[in-house]
């Protein structure tokens, strides 16, 4: 065990909940029992405080985190780079151009190999079986960075972010309006956790995975939250305490952009959709934004707009999660 000698480590680190976690995987927000959950968000507040304050914090010093690539990004890259050099640690930036992944050598054997090297990997890619395979055969802790399936590295800055100005999260309503992708995924399981009410508005064909839906319906039956799908962006907005959307063709699906402009943009979260939600609704957006597609200006740059705290919290949270895992 670490020693709190010297380091000053915070006494939350003691709790059970935080041994538990530690050396563990972080692949779905299933991954994290509620108590968890909340640590993390105590973590995350501490360490934002500090960041804040000024005061250093390097409780992962000599630790390396390796990130690997397979799909670009902005705020995830930066945000662990940055997350990793004020814990003390280093990161290593891995593309796709930087493994031998794609010239044969399997997951199972990067992940043995990257295991000896490393105290803990981060990894953006598209298939979540990916990411599975790769924490089964590493030895250390492996971070869903995002996959075609789950992004729950958003999803828990997400809440966080509407805890800071909401508080308590149970009873409050997210509703999320566009495609039910990894996004909306992540959110209903998420949201069910905390016994939120989460609905999602999605045009025919686009709506979230069955299975995803029954296990968030399960979840949500046990903290006395509540799911709602629906091809009906007005209804799920009506008196929601949050309004969140996403880009309408992501990454790898460019080549669908037309037609899906056409087919969501009755989903756009514009003046009329803000209107019919709480008079303090939260609008939220996980960025990149298309503005005057899913979104317009004037509600993206809007007084309910939280987005940039949005994007700031995948730091904090981030953080706390690498803290709880490698240190």
């Amino acid at each position: 065990m670490q020693s709190r000698r010297g380091l000053n480590l915070p006494e939350y680190l003691d709790l059970p909940e935080a041994q538990a976690l530690r050396g563990r995987d972080f692949l779905c927000v299933r991954d994290l029992t509620e108590a968890e959950l909340r640590l993390v968000f105590r973590v995350a507040e501490d360490l934002k405080a500090r960041q804040k304050a000024g005061h250093p914090h390097p409780w992962l010093a000599g630790k390396s985190l390796g990130l690997v690539f397979q799909k670009a990004s902005t705020r995830t890259r930066v945000s662990f780079e940055v997350g990793m050099y004020q814990l003390g640690g280093q990161s290593l930036f891995l593309g796709a151009r930087d493994l031998q992944l794609g010239r044969g050598e399997t997951i199972a054997d990067t992940a043995r190999v990257l295991s000896r090297y490393l105290d803990g990997i981060m990894i953006r890619t598209y298939a979540q079986e990916e990411v599975e395979e790769l924490a089964r055969y590493a030895s250390v802790p492996v971070i869903n960075g995002l996959t075609d399936l789950l992004h729950p590295c958003q999803a828990l800055a997400d809440l966080f972010t509407v805890r800071e100005r909401r508080g308590e999260l149970a009873g409050l309503k997210l509703a999320y309006v566009g495609d039910g992708n990894n996004v909306a995924h992540s959110l209903l399981l998420a949201g069910a956790k905390f016994g939120m009410e989460v609905r999602v508005a999605s045009p025919p064909g686009y709506a979230p995975r069955a299975d995803l839906v029954a296990e968030a319906g399960r979840l949500a039956e046990a903290t006395g939250g509540r799911i709602l799908i629906t091809e009906d962006p007005r209804a799920a907005a009506q008196g929601a305490d949050v309004l969140y959307t996403d880009v309408w063709a992501s990454m790898g699906q460019e080549a669908e952009a037309e037609e899906r402009r056409r087919l969501f943009f009755p989903y756009q979260l514009n003046r009329e959709l803000v209107a019919g939600a709480a008079q303090e609704v939260l609008v939220m957006h996980c960025l990149p934004a298309h503005r005057g597609e899913e979104i317009t200006d004037e509600v993206l740059d809007g007084p309910h707009s939280v987005v940039w705290d949005q994007a700031e919290n995948r730091l904090h949270v981030q953080k706390a999660l690498l803290l709880l895992l490698l240190r």
